[in-house]
């Protein structure tokens, strides 16, 4: 079992003429392979540090990340390995992806830059990984992601996330810009790919309602302190701090969403 820890970590940045800012403030939470936690908050919480941090794009000002007991590697073969088990998914699929590139390339790079397979199995595994993500290879493969919809572009993108075998992803907002219409579908796929795949997931949202349906856990972030957490039923149906029932309050009828969305598949979106 793969296990993450976000021990206590504290992120300040400064700022000129105002001082230093606190974007998270001894934040603690431990993911392991297998399950998923739903970290939730509005613009400005600290989720997307978090993100950051976990990505070696920032580094703590206090506190400590561990992966398996070890402290993340800032560099060299180390930090490569690390990036191997731990992979992102952004918020948009079209800046993430290359537009001169085509979705072969995209997912070839990853595959030879991380020894995958043998070169002679790249192309099959490459097959292998759209077919994974619900994708015809032989419809997009050589395409380019502006030739494709927002929801088959998200999945390119998760397929290249996939491309290392890791053990952890973080999914920052991964449906936020896609149509409502087709939102379900890139989450199911998440999900199915989490429990198949046995992932630990950090499903980074401002949404409480899809929290509930694809997390184990909730954490709930207000200007950079956790405010609440636990399993994702006891927070949602009993939140205990104001800003959580703020934030319930503000999500859409998760019984609407899903009960209008559940007859949608988004293979072909």
């Amino acid at each position: 079992m793969t296990v993450l820890e976000f021990d206590a970590v504290t992120k300040r940045y400064a700022v000129r003429g105002a001082g230093q800012i606190t974007a998270l403030d001894d934040v603690s939470f431990r993911l392991e392979s297998g399950r998923t936690i739903g970290l939730v908050g509005q613009s400005g919480s600290g989720k997307s540090t978090i993100a950051k941090i976990l990505t070696q794009l920032e580094t703590p000002t206090s506190g400590e990340v561990r992966l398996d007991g070890r402290p993340i590697p800032r560099r060299g073969r180390a930090l490569r390995a690390y990036r191997q088990q731990l992979r992102m998914v952004f918020q948009d699929p079209f800046a993430s992806l290359n537009p001169y590139h085509s979705i072969r390339y995209h997912l070839v790079r990853p595959l030879r830059l991380h020894d995958v397979v043998p070169a002679g199995d790249v192309d099959s595994e490459v097959r292998r990984l759209l077919d994974r993500v619900r994708l015809d290879p032989d419809a997009v493969i050589d395409r380019r992601p502006h030739e494709l919809s927002g929801g088959q572009r998200q999945r390119v993108a998760i397929a290249r996330a996939l491309a290392s075998r890791p053990k952890l992803l973080v999914a920052d907002e991964p449906v936020s810009m896609l149509d409502v219409s087709i939102r379900l579908g890139v989450l199911n796929l998440l999900a199915d790919l989490q429990r198949e795949e046995g992932l630990g997931v950090l499903y980074i949202t401002h949404d409480l309602a899809t929290a509930r349906h694809f997390s184990d856990e909730i954490l709930v972030l207000n200007h950079g302190r956790v405010v609440e957490r636990g399993d994702a039923d006891d927070v949602i149906l009993r939140p205990q701090h104001p800003y959580t029932r703020e934030l319930l309050a503000a999500s859409p009828d998760p019984d609407t969403f899903f009960g209008v969305a559940s007859g949608i598949h988004g293979g072909a979106q």
